[in-house]
């Protein structure tokens, strides 16, 4: 006997809730497997000195717990790879949408979003191997391990994230809004950038913070060409090390678990966490700004 319409829709409704639970279960275990050995270390360790204390050497004899190195590490190499992707990606994006030819956008869009499937551990080495000595030739002074390389290699990688998302948002403008541009004497680059990208800018928006948490998130090229060093340093020419690349460290050496020493990688991980939680909702808060101003 075949299923009455009433169940099969209540079965369906009851999947869905399930599957959006998931989501957030997952989460919140997340945040207690973080929280419960974090709790443990700030009962050793004063919240004030992880916050304030300009040195992070948890692993040496005369230690210091402060979380700052790393916070500046990580901001570093993900300021420098926003700053070349956003310009690139969005181009990109204005070009495939507005000037190239539809066979031209079929093609290259699948090559652009390939850079995306390349393994990191691969960027890394190319990070090492190539654009570090390719730097070097032009900054002599250029450190072997420094931040530049690996946040140029990382912008590259984060560009496809950029394009794709934006291309779609780009392509969603109606029609009626470049008609009405060229209809009062705007040119194609006029309509581009000073229509259909602020038109489509809550899209824009929503890949560039995609990408910006891929940054944040990325261990294996900053592991291979950054040093891995804590330095406290805004200046992309010298080494440093960023929480993803502390976390792996600790993990995969002789650290016993249990351990304070062990514990700081959950700190260090739940600081990482509320720093991209924070700048999720500053960056969600712009969106709906520019959402409520073009839609």
């Amino acid at each position: 006997m075949a299923k009455s319409p009433v169940k099969s829709e209540r079965f369906i409704e009851a999947l869905m809730i399930v599957c959006s639970l998931i989501s957030v279960l997952t989460t919140i275990g997340i945040i207690l497997v973080l929280s419960i050995d974090t709790v443990k270390f700030f009962a050793e360790v004063s919240i004030i000195d992880f916050i304030t204390d300009l040195e992070w050497t948890p692993l040496f004899e005369d230690q210091h717990f402060g979380i700052l190195p790393l916070l500046s590490g990580t901001i570093l190499t993900t300021l420098i790879a926003t700053l070349l992707a956003v310009p690139v990606g969005v181009s990109i994006a204005v070009y495939l949408n507005e000037y190239a030819s539809k066979k031209f956008t079929a093609a290259v869009k699948p090559i652009l979003e390939v850079l995306a499937a390349i393994p990191t551990v691969v960027y890394g080495f190319f990070a090492l191997q190539f654009v570090t000595p390719l730097l070097q030739t032009f900054i002599p002074g250029l450190a072997g391990f420094n931040a530049l390389s690996p946040g140029i290699v990382m912008g590259i990688m984060i560009i496809p994230y950029i394009t794709s998302l934006s291309e779609d948002a780009l392509r969603a403008v109606p029609k009626g809004l470049r008609e009405a541009s060229y209809g009062l004497g705007a040119n194609k680059l006029q309509t581009a950038f000073r229509v259909i990208v602020p038109a489509a800018s809550s899209g824009i928006i929503v890949s560039i913070i995609l990408a910006i948490s891929r940054a944040l998130g990325e261990t294996m090229i900053v592991a291979i060409a950054a040093g891995q060093q804590p330095n406290l340093t805004l200046n992309p020419l010298e080494p440093v090390e960023t929480i993803t690349t502390y976390i792996v460290q600790v993990s995969m050496g002789d650290v016993p678990q249990d351990s304070l020493e062990y514990r700081t990688i959950f700190a260090a991980g739940i600081t990482l966490f509320a720093f991209t939680f924070l700048l999720n909702n500053i960056s969600f808060w712009i969106q709906k700004k520019y959402q409520n101003r073009y839609d």
